[in-house]
């Protein structure tokens, strides 16, 4: 399966799955899609992407932690650093364990100590020799699940927030970065944009997904 034939059985099985299919321009991407899943209101945003230059996709999610967890978890990495170590280490197991690729956005350390969870991208490729209707569809249900399984982590220690996305430090430093007097040639090659993101707390989704 070559990448248009991909990109064509794709939009055929997420309409198949009755889940709408949003295109995002990406000139490093044969296709790029916004996804909400499950394909319920209270679904989350899912990025799908056949990068040009790999024989693969990629299905990630990003999220952004609510602003009164990070207070809670900054509280308890300042009172008790050891057991907020703790955490961080089981969590970084249990996302190893689940079979994804992931990144978490810690912020910056004051005192020698990490700051709290602000951001967490979870992903999963398929290789085009074995994609196929049910690996692209349960690679999508692993993902959801292991996301949603951090979110009830992070829910039953550090309460339900308080409804207002919190920072993310790595995303500031990169808008800087990317400001004016950096910004980057049309000539030069950019990264598949990984910052489509809504947060969680209370209700931990955005009613706006798009």
């Amino acid at each position: 399966m070559d990448r248009g034939e991909a990109a064509s059985s794709i939009r055929e099985w997420l309409q198949s799955e009755m889940m709408e299919a949003r295109d995002v321009e990406d000139q490093q991407a044969t296709i790029h899609l916004h996804v909400r899943y499950p394909p319920t209101k209270r679904g989350h945003l899912f990025n799908i992407v056949i990068p040009k230059n790999r024989d693969l996709v990629l299905i990630y999610s990003v999220t952004r932690v609510d602003e009164g967890q990070q207070n809670e978890m900054t509280t308890l990495s300042n009172n008790e650093p050891q057991q907020w170590k703790d955490w961080l280490h089981e969590t970084r197991l249990d996302l190893t364990r689940a079979d994804l690729d992931w990144v978490l956005h810690v912020g910056g350390k004051a005192e020698g100590i990490t700051g709290p969870l602000q951001a967490f991208n979870l992903s999963r490729p398929i290789w085009l020799d074995g994609l196929s209707q049910n690996e692209f569809m349960h690679t999508m249900r692993r993902v959801w699940l292991s996301k949603l399984s951090l979110i009830h982590r992070i829910k039953h220690h550090f309460g339900t927030g308080s409804g207002k996305p919190g920072p993310v430090d790595d995303w500031a430093k990169k808008k800087s970065r990317n400001g004016p007097r950096s910004k980057k040639t049309t000539s030069e090659p950019r990264p598949v944009d990984i910052d489509e993101t809504g947060g969680f707390g209370r209700d931990f989704d955005p009613a706006d997904w798009a």
